[in-house]
């Protein structure tokens, strides 16, 4: 049985949203946060976009690596990207307010999370 519980990311300092993404059809499978101003289902199915550009460039320029995560600075935001480890089709994206949010925590937070996952 599949545990896809992100409810912990809402306590990463600057949160806005954030959901549980499958690269493979652009469908959110889980998400916490957004509302009326952060549509997170339009943001998952576009960052899938943004996810699947980099492993193509990857591949086009002969990278045998794996994504550990991603960073997006807009002016007011970050934008966190990560695969998960275990089933890398699919991915957690988190939006931050760049003024509170702390980076090298929230990627702590984002990965501990991550852990706890199960697909």
């Amino acid at each position: 049985m599949a545990k896809t519980d992100i409810s912990k990311l809402s306590e990463i300092a600057g949160f806005i949203g954030a959901c549980l993404v499958d690269s493979e059809t652009g469908m959110m499978l889980s998400a916490v946060g957004g509302g009326a101003k952060f549509d997170l289902e339009a943001a998952g199915a576009a960052n899938t976009e943004v996810v699947r550009a980099k492993l193509a460039a990857m591949k086009q320029i002969g990278l045998n690596d794996q994504i550990e995560d991603m960073l997006i600075t807009l002016g007011t935001q970050y934008h966190l990207i990560r695969p998960l480890t275990n089933t890398p089709t699919v991915f957690i994206y988190v939006a931050l307010d760049k003024k509170s949010a702390n980076l090298g925590m929230a990627r702590i937070n984002v990965k501990s999370v991550e852990a706890e996952l199960e697909m």
